[in-house]
């Protein structure tokens, strides 16, 4: 039987621009090609979730500053994802402001009041019945006692958790072992350092270089498609979301690595976060091959 997938994170928007590099101290640097879109770490990955055929529920604060707020749910309600629970807080709604680089690669700043005031009462609505066979994902937007609580309360009801770090904070280093599968960047693992020796399972993804998995002392490397990257924005959200919705199909860890590599080549492939995620269609083509 086919699990579902639990996404407890953020959403909000994100405005991205290319640049030719990052700005210095002090400098003020034009870029072009400025995009508003939704976006936010929990939003890409519950979705690419949803567009792989999984039951997603999904849970992340908004805002009180309706017209945002509204924009994010507007989108989020067109993805096709079984149950929303979307409180709206004393707070602006999250953004991200994107840097995109000509060789495709990005810097992305932040903000996170809204997903760090997520209280443990709304995160415990949104684990209501999980169990066994679920897939449980968070990521680093979460205040960390939060995100303790819901990897506790979801290890406990027998679901797998999938902790993605990133943005990374100090003491995050301490989840890692509440974690059935930890996934990170590069940038990421180096941050939690000798803690992801704790992990059940890691896999650090590597960019063009593929990614590791890494069992206890085992370790194996997977190598990534080759494609011309245009923008590497929403390609580690990609990667997860589909290695949610692979594992809650009851997928091997080896078979959802390799469907997720390929979703996060095609990202890398568009402009954007949201805009460059495949399509449901092309999800599903990946998962079935």
């Amino acid at each position: 039987m086919t699990g579902r997938v639990v996404v407890i994170g953020n959403a909000g928007l994100d405005l991205a621009l290319n640049v030719p590099r990052l700005p210095l101290p002090g400098e003020t640097l034009i870029g072009r090609d400025g995009t508003r879109a939704p976006g936010g770490k929990g939003f890409n990955q519950a979705v690419v979730a949803a567009r792989c055929g999984a039951s997603v529920r999904f849970c992340a604060p908004l805002g009180h500053d309706k017209a945002q707020a509204d924009e994010v749910e507007r989108h989020l309600a067109g993805e096709g994802i079984a149950e929303l629970i979307l409180p709206r807080l004393p707070h602006a709604t999250d953004f991200s402001l994107l840097m995109v680089l000509p060789n495709g690669e990005n810097s992305i700043v932040s903000t996170s009041a809204c997903s760090l005031a997520l209280s443990k009462a709304d995160a415990l609505l949104a684990l209501e019945g999980v169990g066994a066979g679920d897939v449980v994902l968070v990521q680093g937007n979460l205040a960390l006692d939060t995100t303790a609580f819901v990897l506790d309360t979801a290890r406990r009801e027998g679901a797998m958790t999938v902790f993605n770090p990133a943005p990374f904070w100090p003491g995050a280093e301490k989840l890692i072992g509440r974690s059935s599968l930890v996934i990170a960047n590069r940038v990421e693992a180096e941050q939690l350092g000798g803690a992801m020796g704790d992990a059940k399972a890691a896999i650090v993804t590597l960019g063009a270089e593929g990614c590791v998995l890494i069992e206890g002392e085992r370790r194996r490397s997977f190598a990534a498609e080759r494609v011309t990257a245009i923008d590497t924005t929403g390609c580690g959200d990609a990667f997860c979301g589909v290695m949610a919705a692979a594992l809650a199909r009851g997928l091997t860890t080896e078979v959802a690595i390799a469907a997720a590599q390929m979703a996060a080549a095609l990202t890398a492939t568009r402009a954007g976060a949201f805009a460059a995620l495949p399509s449901s269609a092309q999800l599903r083509t990946v998962l079935s091959s």
